[in-house]
C-alpha cells in the first residue's frame, strides 16, 4: 500500500474512533424509550413496522429490517423513492415507520414522510441533525449525529452509517427485552447455521 493511502486510513481509523466515541456518549437510559413505546403501541393493536431510506441508508434500512424481524418485531422494507410510487399500499393507518437520514433534509425522503403520514402513519426519525425537517416531522428522533466521516473529502457516509446502524441496534434491544424473546423462539427463527442451534445453558 502507497504511503499516502496509509496515511489516509490511519487518519480514518483515528477520525472513526474519537466520532463514534463521542457519538456513543450521546446515548441515555431513556434515547430509546418514545421509539420504542411507539413501535410497540402499534403492535400492539395489530398494526405493522416499515423502515426506509435514502442512498446508502436504504442499506442501513434493509439490514435493521432484518435485524428487528430476526429478534421479534417484524419490519418490512419501504422503498424510499417508491413509496410515492405505489409502494405505500404496504401502508395502513396506525404502522410505524423509521425513516433514515443523516442531514433530515434529503428532497426524496420529505417527499415519502409526507406520503407516510398522509397515510396516518407514525414517523420514527433517525438523523444528525435534530434540528432537521425529517426530525421536525416526526413522532419521535432517534439522535445519530457525527462531525466527520472520516474520508478524505469528508463526503462519502462512514461514520454517520456507523452511528445509524449502532443507534437501531440499540433500539432492536429495547425492542427484544420489551417482547421477552425467548432461545427456543429465535433457534426456531433460525433453523440454519450454528444460531439455530440451543446453547448448553438454553436447553
Amino acid at each position: 500500500m502507497k504511503t499516502e493511502a496509509a496515511k489516509a486510513v490511519k487518519t480514518f481509523v483515528d477520525i472513526s474512533r474519537k466520532e463514534f466515541d463521542d457519538f456513543t456518549n450521546t446515548i441515555q437510559d431513556n434515547t430509546f424509550e418514545k421509539a420504542a413505546d411507539i413501535i410497540l403501541n402499534a403492535k400492539d393493536k395489530g398494526n405493522r413496522v416499515h423502515i426506509t431510506g435514502i442512498g446508502k441508508p436504504s442499506h442501513v434500512a434493509e439490514y435493521v429490517a432484518s435485524l428487528l424481524s430476526s429478534t421479534g418485531t417484524p419490519t418490512y422494507y419501504l422503498h424510499g423513492t417508491e413509496a410515492v410510487h405505489g409502494s405505500c399500499g404496504q401502508l395502513v393507518p396506525g404502522d410505524a415507520v423509521i425513516c433514515i437520514s443523516n442531514s433530515g433534509e434529503t428532497s426524496e425522503l420529505k417527499a415519502t414522510v409526507t406520503a407516510v403520514k398522509n397515510n396516518g402513519c407514525n414517523v420514527i426519525a433517525v438523523t444528525g441533525n435534530p434540528q432537521s425537517w425529517l426530525a421536525k416531522n416526526s413522532d419521535a428522533c432517534l439522535f445519530a449525529g457525527v462531525k466527520q466521516e472520516g474520508g478524505p473529502l469528508n463526503r462519502a457516509p462512514r461514520s454517520s452509517i456507523l452511528a445509524e446502524i449502532f443507534v437501531l441496534q440499540g433500539l432492536s434491544v429495547a425492542l427484544q427485552v420489551s417482547r421477552g424473546l425467548t432461545p427456543k423462539e429465535y433457534v426456531k427463527w433460525h433453523p440454519g447455521g450454528t444460531l439455530g442451534q440451543l446453547r448448553e445453558n438454553e436447553k
